[in-house]
């Protein structure tokens, strides 16, 4: 059946083993709030610390393992380092997911003939 459209074409194993990989990182609340913190700009640990409400020490390894995963970047100037999400393909990941969340949370209806990157403001919170 799928085979017969003509368009159609399945992820190869790397590409699905790397978006499994970066779900599974984003699977934590405190991560999905560093990043979408990050997506707003440049940040450092203990700013970010504050505005998550979590340890310095524990932002500090969740932003090695999102490092890692290639979904932030740092910048080190002399002691310190500042933080920022990867690229533009980061925003429309988590921007999508939390969309999604709150349509599902407000039982909004789905937006028919829209493109998954077609929304312009942040999730209502």
């Amino acid at each position: 059946m799928h085979t017969e459209l003509p368009d159609f074409q399945m992820p190869n194993d790397e590409q699905v083993h790397l978006a499994a990989e970066g779900f599974r990182l984003l699977a934590d609340p405190t991560r999905i709030k560093i990043l979408w913190a990050l997506l707003q700009g440049e940040s450092s640990v203990a700013c970010l610390a504050e505005l998550v409400g979590a340890a310095p020490t524990a932002v500090s390894q969740h932003l090695a393992k999102l490092r890692l995963a290639g979904l932030v970047r740092g910048r080190r100037e002399g002691t310190f380092v500042h933080y920022s999400a990867a690229d533009t393909h980061v925003r429309a990941l988590l921007a999508e997911a939390l969309f999604h969340a709150d349509h599902a949370d407000r039982g909004l209806p789905d937006h028919p003939g829209d493109d998954s990157l077609s929304h312009r403001h942040a999730p209502a919170g």
